[in-house]
């Protein structure tokens, strides 16, 4: 099924083009702006990309745990309400999607931290 080639052109124009590349295994914050009454703010939402989904409507997951509870978050890539994102580590992992950290508790939930950069080279 192809996309209209208007609603193609209007896609592209709308697609954001200032947020970093990131895997799943990676751990980022998500600047998130939330409205409060007639006021903005900025809240971070820090955690793993535990999914990406590329494409026109691409979303990526993170999950954190937050007080002892997972707690994932599924953003829009090109959405509004995401400010800026950070890359703060990258972990070794061999999968594309990171769906069986949800089973993991404690020291099982660990993975190995890598650098990306240095690999690359």
């Amino acid at each position: 099924m192809s996309i209209h080639p208007v609603m193609q052109r209007l896609a592209e124009k709308l697609n954001r083009t200032d947020l970093p590349e990131f895997v799943p295994g990676d751990q980022i914050r998500v600047q998130v702006k939330i409205k409060e009454g007639d006021k903005e703010r900025l809240q971070a939402f820090e955690g793993l990309v535990i999914a990406v989904n590329r494409g026109p409507q691409g979303t990526f997951t993170v999950r954190k745990m937050s007080f002892g509870q997972g707690v994932e978050r599924i953003f829009p890539f090109n959405s509004r309400v995401i400010d800026k994102i950070e890359k703060i580590r990258s972990y070794k992992v061999r999968r594309a999607k990171l769906f069986y950290i949800r089973g993991l508790r404690g020291k099982a939930a660990r993975l190995k931290e890598v650098d990306r950069l240095a690999a690359r080279a």
